[in-house]
C-alpha cells in the first residue's frame, strides 16, 4: 500500500492540545497539499509520520507500517522537514554518501539523485556554504536516495529563486505521475494550486477540509460575481440595497445577486459596467475562508 495514512492522531503537551482526531491519507498517482495557519499541528503530524515524536492516541503508517518498524525507512518514505540538518563541513555529496550507506545504497545513486536536483557542480563544495535554496535541493535529493513509493516535504519551496520553484513545481508533478505519493506542507497557496489534485486543510489540531483542489475552490467560488465598473461606489450601494454583499477586489465582487439580477438592478439604475463574470476563487481564497477561525497568530492591522 504506497500512502501515507494518519487516523486519529492526538497528542497533548501540558495542557495545550496540538492534535485533535488528526485523520487523512496522502494517496499513491497525485500531490497532496497539507496546509494550515502556524500552530495548526502540520509539524507535529509530519514528525510522528517519521516516528521523531510519539503520539499520544491514533496511529501514523507508511505503505501500511509504522516508520519506526521499517528496515530501510529511506526505500519507502523520503521526507525533507529541515533543510538545515546537515554537516556543514562535510560536502553535499558526502552527506548523502553517508545517508545512502545507513541504508544500503551505493555511490551511483547518490550520483543519479545529485543530478536529478541540478547540484552536480556544487556537489562537492561544503554544504555549509549553500544557499538555502540549494541546500533544500539538497534536502530533496537525500529524500530520494532510496528511491521510495512515498514522499513528504516541509515548505520545500523556501529560498527557491523563480527557476528552482518552476522545476520543483514539475519534478512533484512528475513524482505523482510515476505512482508515487507525494504530500507537501506549503504556505505559498499559489504554487500548490498549480501543482496539487489534492489538498488537506487543518487547524487547531483537526481537519477542516479534505478534498480535490477542484472541488475545494468550486465549493468557496459559490455564488460570487466580479463585475468591473468605471463607477464603483454608487454601483455597490445600488447592489447591497438590492440585498447583494459587495467587496472591493480587483474590482468588484458580489454575492447574494445571481448575474441576472445584477444586470436589472444596474440597468434600473442607469449604473454602467464593463465586466460581468462568474468569480472562480483561488486557493488562498478558499483557504482564507476555511481557516479564518483558526489562526492562533493574528498581527494587528496595518
Amino acid at each position: 500500500m504506497t500512502s501515507i495514512e494518519v487516523a486519529e492522531l492526538r497528542k497533548l503537551y501540558g495542557g495545550t492540545t496540538a492534535l485533535d482526531g488528526m485523520t487523512f491519507t496522502a494517496r499513491p498517482g497525485r500531490v497532496t497539499g497539507f496546509v494550515g495557519p502556524n500552530g495548526a499541528g502540520k509539524s507535529t503530524t509530519m514528525r510522528i509520520i517519521l516516528g521523531l515524536q510519539t503520539a499520544d492516541a491514533g496511529h501514523a503508517l507508511v505503505c501500511g507500517r509504522p516508520y519506526r518498524s521499517l528496515r530501510h525507512p529511506l526505500r519507502s518514505l523520503g521526507s525533507l522537514l529541515d533543510a538545515s540538518a546537515l554537516h556543514p563541513a562535510r560536502s553535499g555529496r558526502n552527506h548523502l554518501l553517508w545517508l545512502a550507506q545507513t541504508q544500503g545504497l551505493g555511490t551511483r545513486r547518490v550520483d543519479e539523485v545529485i543530478e536529478q536536483v541540478g547540484l552536480a557542480s556544487a556537489s562537492r563544495r561544503t554544504a555549509g556554504g549553500y544557499s538555502l535554496g540549494m541546500r533544500q535541493r539538497l534536502g530533496i535529493a537525500a529524500a530520494l536516495l532510496g528511491d521510495p513509493p512515498t514522499i513528504m516535504l516541509d515548505e520545500p519551496f523556501n529560498g527557491m529563486d523563480p527557476e528552482g520553484i518552476v522545476w520543483l513545481r514539475r519534478f512533484l508533478r512528475s513524482l505523482a505521475e510515476q505512482g508515487r505519493a507525494v504530500l507537501v506542507s506549503s504556505h505559498l497557496m499559489s504554487e500548490l494550486q498549480d501543482m496539487a489534485q489534492h489538498v488537506v486543510v487543518v487547524g487547531r489540531g483537526r481537519v477542516i477540509a479534505d478534498s480535490s483542489v477542484a472541488e475545494l475552490i468550486a465549493a468557496v467560488s459559490g455564488d460570487r460575481v466580479r463585475l468591473r465598473t468605471s463607477t464603483p461606489e454608487p454601483v455597490a450601494a445600488a447592489l447591497t440595497a438590492a440585498g447583494g454583499q459587495v467587496v472591493e477586489a480587483d474590482g468588484l465582487v458580489v454575492r447574494r445577486l445571481a448575474a441576472e439580477q445584477i444586470v436589472a438592478v444596474l440597468t434600473a439604475n442607469g449604473l454602467p459596467f464593463s465586466e460581468l463574470t462568474p468569480h472562480r476563487a483561488t486557493l488562498e481564497e478558499a483557504y482564507l475562508d476555511l481557516t479564518g477561525e483558526a489562526v492562533e497568530y493574528r498581527g494587528a492591522p496595518a
